[in-house]
């Protein structure tokens, strides 16, 4: 009987990794294989290499015997409901003489920062709000899809910032645990706990390392983080369920969501015995994302807040759309669809008035205008309390203003 076993399993579109010398535990790999690469990561309390196969960066970290196997499973379930995590590409199991242990294959996740490493540069001072949101946004994620994480620190976490969009990845799962979704309010309160802990733990060692200043508040950051935290996860949580003429409430969720930092990525609409019920998907972001994102799928130029404003009612849109006729229609054949039937129309019929005398419609760029026009909408939809609709905003906002 051979002394040594090596079984991979993994997804058709990844290697296997039997070329590796696996006869070696990790922590003994030569640092001079020519797949091996040595790139910027967390602290791990287990071996970690990195390896490149055609230009391809995989991450591998070896496990006890059966654990790789089950943060695999756990991993695979966050990516099929689109969290933010590693992608994880197989598992292994390995024998080497009567020691077994298992090892994890995920993507490396390119144009990442380890969460801990920004503390120890003055990017902290540039973006710590917006990171520390981005913590509180990965966890309640987690937790509305029910699962506990168990051990939430910033070695875990990855960083990722995308076109002004800023993301906290989860990065290891060894503890994490799937429930019913939600999570119980036990297992929330305990993982915030020890999100606290950790991080607390943390950045007193950067310190005491001189890695980070000791005028830096470390006492604040995790109570900072679980109270956003609780702020998102009232406002994502909470189920309205409404009827049609009711849409309008959708922006009203939104702009609570725009309030506390958080913009929407997605909007589900789900029908329900009595009506509508609400599910939205959100993440931090800065300035121009949304003009970017505009620009992209409308060609439209426009501020961010304005941009903020039109994508928002274009993912509502996406929403209602998805859930009436096309489940699985595309947000640039959306973002056609608004141009058309929705932005053009009202464009139009506000610039026939081009000629008369009024300053705000006579003078004012067509984008911040068709804003004004939302916003009327809007109010007019809350007193009202249905959705009014755009032909009847913009002739009450003509007949007031015009």
């Amino acid at each position: 009987m051979s002394d040594f076993e090596f079984i991979p399993t993994t997804i058709p579109s990844s290697p296997d990794f039997s070329d590796l010398p696996w006869d070696l535990s990790l922590n003994d790999w030569p640092k001079d294989d020519f797949r091996r690469e040595e790139v910027q990561h967390g602290i791990s309390r287990h071996p970690v290499v990195f390896v490149n196969y055609f230009g391809v960066l995989y991450a591998i970290k070896e496990l006890p015997k059966d654990v790789a196997h089950l943060e695999y499973q756990l991993l695979s379930q966050m990516s099929e409901l689109q969290l933010p995590c590693v992608k994880p590409v197989g598992y292994a199991s390995i024998r080497r003489n009567s020691k077994q242990s298992s090892a994890l294959f995920t993507r490396f996740l390119e144009a990442s920062v380890p969460y801990r490493s920004l503390f120890i540069s003055k990017a902290v001072e540039q973006f710590q709000t917006h990171l520390l949101d981005a913590i509180s946004g990965l966890l309640v994620q987690l937790h509305s899809n029910g699962f506990y994480w168990g051990d939430c620190s910033l070695s875990n976490i990855l960083f990722r910032r995308d076109a002004g969009a800023l993301q906290a990845y989860l990065v290891d799962a060894e503890t994490a645990e799937f429930q019913l979704p939600p999570l119980s309010p036990m297992l929330r309160y305990h993982d915030l706990e020890i999100m606290q802990e950790n991080i607390l733990g943390e950045l007193s060692d950067l310190q005491t390392n001189d890695n980070l200043s000791f005028s830096y508040p470390i006492e604040e950051t995790g109570p900072y983080i679980q109270q956003r935290y609780r702020s998102l996860w009232e406002e994502i949580t909470r189920e309205e369920i409404f009827t049609q003429i009711e849409l309008y409430r959708v922006q009203e969720r939104i702009r609570a969501l725009n309030a506390l930092g958080f913009s929407v990525k997605d909007i589900e609409l789900k029908n329900d015995d009595q009506g509508n019920i609400l599910k939205l998907r959100i993440f931090v972001s800065d300035r121009n994302f949304h003009r970017n994102q505009l620009m992209e799928i409308t060609g439209l130029y426009a501020e961010d807040r304005q941009a903020q404003q039109i994508m928002n009612e274009i993912y509502e849109l996406k929403a209602n759309i998805s859930q009436a006729t096309s489940p699985n229609i595309t947000l640039d054949a959306v973002a056609f669809h608004w141009m058309e039937h929705v932005y053009k129309p009202v464009v139009e019929k506000l610039s026939a008035l081009n000629n008369s005398n009024s300053e705000i419609i006579g003078m004012t760029d067509p984008i911040e205008l068709y804003c004004q026009i939302l916003e009327h909408k809007w109010y007019l939809s809350e007193q009202a309390q249905h959705d009014v609709g755009h032909q009847a905003a913009v002739e009450d906002f003509i007949q007031r203003f015009g």
